[in-house]
């Protein structure tokens, strides 16, 4: 369950559910779920971009901060190019979001047939795919 407040414990989370899902599409039984997974995964990416621009700021905003936990001024240098990489990965994010969006706009327009009425199999490869 989500805590809100520590994004320590929440970013572990994040990654279990992941893994989980990971797991889970292995193999797809029910195709008619993939509609409703495409959506959950865009909302899912576009928040991972918004965590990541909120943690690049806190870093960009260190110089300012009068409560500024870094001690040597030299490791300012290592927060400002923490900063870039997360902002940059959060805008790779964006991108990874807008093809996330169109594939789930397109599989809108897909009918599966249920599995019991499709034809059979006659040995022929399937479409599936492996990691």
């Amino acid at each position: 369950m989500p805590t809100f407040e520590n994004p320590a414990v929440d970013a572990t989370e994040a990654e279990q559910a992941l893994r989980g899902l990971v797991h889970a599409t292995r193999r797809i039984d029910a195709p008619s779920q993939i509609y409703g997974v495409l959506g959950s995964l865009s909302q899912a990416v576009a928040s991972l971009s918004q965590a990541l621009h909120q943690i690049g700021s806190f870093h960009d905003e260190h110089g300012a901060r009068t409560d500024a936990t870094i001690i040597d001024p030299r490791q300012t240098g290592a927060a400002y190019r923490a900063s870039w990489d997360l902002h940059r990965a959060a805008e790779m994010l964006t991108s990874v979001g807008k093809s996330i969006d169109s594939a789930h706009t397109s599989e809108a327009t897909i009918i599966y047939q249920p599995r019991h009425l499709a034809a059979p199999s006659h040995g022929h490869a399937t479409n599936e795919f492996s990691l």
